[in-house]
């Protein structure tokens, strides 16, 4: 399952989407709390996140996590490799 995360709105995330055809979900983090505890964020008044990719194992723990680069061909390397 691939989810992206930012600390934009819901409608924000929609249209974002939308207009660039995603078709997994985004989650809106306006309180920081996700990205604080993936360590994306220092402080809950940061205004961006650090771009990182995530690879969590069914136990919910972290296998991999590096900094994101390419978005769109990098998630689909890691999933390629952790299946």
């Amino acid at each position: 399952m691939i989810l992206g995360v930012s600390f934009d709105s819901p409608q924000e995330q929609l249209d974002f989407a939308n207009k660039h055809g995603y078709s997994f979900r985004l989650l809106s983090d306006r309180s920081r709390a996700i990205a604080l505890a993936y360590g994306a964020a220092k402080t809950a008044q940061d205004k961006y996140a650090a771009r990182y990719t995530y690879v969590i194992g069914p136990d919910g723990r972290i296998r991999e996590a590096i900094e994101t680069k390419d978005p769109g061909g990098q998630a689909d390397e890691l999933l390629r490799r952790w299946k």
